[in-house]
């Protein structure tokens, strides 16, 4: 069997446990990233952001709330986390972007302390200038293509990287690691590729060449911390909620993804982070470890 075909493995931080991720669209993502008809559809229409915005249109038709119901039982979500009844949601979209209760993700409260931007399956980096390998063997991280900007790049070389993958079943909002004054989001546009690890084992590229909006959070105890959202293919839009230029709390909500998987990013200067043992020694594997927003993620070097 090809590593292309290989089952998606992570390690739960709540059960101790690895586990296999229910991919959404399993047969049509191989189909697409793994056979070389698949690819030249890729090339000519997946990729384009047309593709997605039909996609993200059809799930905000109001026959899309009959997806629902079947969505929650095939994945097995839990529907007491939910802020409202998922009988209200009168699209997918709706559900798909869902607010959770405040008790659900509680955030770690410590000063010292930053956190999951998402829920998701995460990969972390104490030192980015000795990454070997990223999603397979031989593909390494390049700051200035994921950047656009040589300078700004400068600033990360040998800093930390975590990157947060979410699926479609995953909560759709993203939130801040650490309290702090965030810029305005800029938009670096691209291609709508899948950041599943069905696409990125093949070419990580994929993952540095998407639609992105970058955000510089300026932290007291975390120093510059550069936030990235990126778009995938099906993603309908990302969507910021947060105010820039005023000082924002820990785990307060920054935006939200539509319809997709999608993913997040955040860059530390170098000497600012500690990260989580779970998250470094599951990442040294080449395995993403499972946790939720919130949730431990590294403190002050």
């Amino acid at each position: 069997m090809s590593q292309e075909s290989n089952p998606i493995l992570f390690f739960n931080r709540y059960t101790g446990e690895e586990e296999s991720e229910p991919v959404y669209g399993e047969k049509w993502l191989r189909w697409v990233y793994e056979t070389r008809v698949g690819r030249g559809l890729l090339q000519a229409i997946v990729k384009r952001s047309l593709f997605s915005r039909y996609y993200g249109w059809r799930m905000d038709l109001p026959e899309s709330q009959s997806l629902v119901t079947p969505f929650i039982e095939k994945y097995g979500l839990d529907s007491t986390e939910f802020a409202a009844s998922p009988d209200t949601y009168r699209t997918f979209n709706e559900f798909f972007i869902r607010a959770l209760k405040d008790s659900v993700r509680p955030v770690s409260p410590e000063p010292d302390v930053a956190v999951f931007p998402t829920d998701g399956r995460h990969l972390g980096f104490q030192d980015i200038s000795k990454i070997e390998a990223v999603y397979a063997k031989g593909q390494r991280f390049d700051l200035e293509k994921l950047l656009g900007d040589d300078s700004l790049a400068e600033c990360y070389r040998d800093g930390t990287l975590v990157i947060s993958r979410l699926c479609p079943v995953d909560y759709h909002r993203y939130h801040f690691t650490c309290s702090g004054i965030p810029s305005e989001s800029k938009l670096l546009n691209g291609s709508l590729f899948s950041v599943n690890p069905i696409a990125l084992r093949r070419n990580l590229s994929y993952l540095l060449e998407n639609k992105r909006m970058l955000t510089l959070l300026r932290s007291d105890r975390f120093g510059q911390v550069l936030c990235l959202e990126i778009g995938a293919t099906c993603v309908g839009s990302i969507v910021q909620t947060y105010e820039a230029g005023t000082e924002i709390e820990k785990g307060a909500e920054k935006g939200m993804f539509r319809f997709g998987g999608s993913c997040t990013i955040l860059l530390f200067e170098r000497d600012r982070i500690a990260l989580a043992e779970d998250l470094c020694e599951q990442t040294e594997k080449n395995r993403e470890l499972y946790a939720r927003m919130g949730d431990y993620l590294g403190k002050v070097f």
